[in-house]
């Protein structure tokens, strides 16, 4: 696996995957703008895309992931982690903070086996599907 910050050059490939997991590109000026503000990493595995992350420094003034896609024929593979990890060492701010659906309970999972852990609740996003936040420290953090 290869981590590092996405290119304006792998647009289309972000938008085709984002495609295959949605079902569309309607998120494909959101990606743009994450990469040409450099809040966009990519995980690659022989030269291909598996899967990407989006964050930007909107929540509270902290690292907020927005995004993790992986690739359906690529899940439960590491990717994930992969890309947490990368965010765990190259946060531009010491607090990380995402967040999942109560139904989404396989990246409860991953967020759980990366160091993240469970900040509180935000209801009505969803109708009966609240949004759990998470939280986790930089990699090298001296905050407690």
């Amino acid at each position: 696996m290869n981590t590092m910050a996405a290119r304006i050059t792998d647009l289309d490939a972000l938008a085709q995957l984002d495609s295959e997991v949605i079902g569309d590109t309607s998120r494909r000026d959101f990606i743009e703008k994450a990469i040409s503000h450099e809040n966009c990493i990519i995980v690659k595995e022989d030269n291909e895309i598996a899967g990407f992350l989006v964050c930007d420094r909107n929540f509270f003034d902290c690292a907020f992931i927005a995004l993790i896609i992986v690739s359906k024929s690529k899940r439960r593979m590491g990717y994930a982690s992969d890309l947490l990890n990368y965010m765990a060492d190259h946060s531009p701010t010491q607090k990380i903070f995402s967040s999942a659906n109560q139904s989404n309970h396989s990246m409860h999972q991953v967020f759980e086996s990366n160091g993240f852990v469970k900040s509180g609740v935000v209801e009505n996003l969803d109708d009966g599907d609240p949004e759990i936040i998470y939280y986790r420290l930089k990699k090298g953090s001296n905050l407690k």
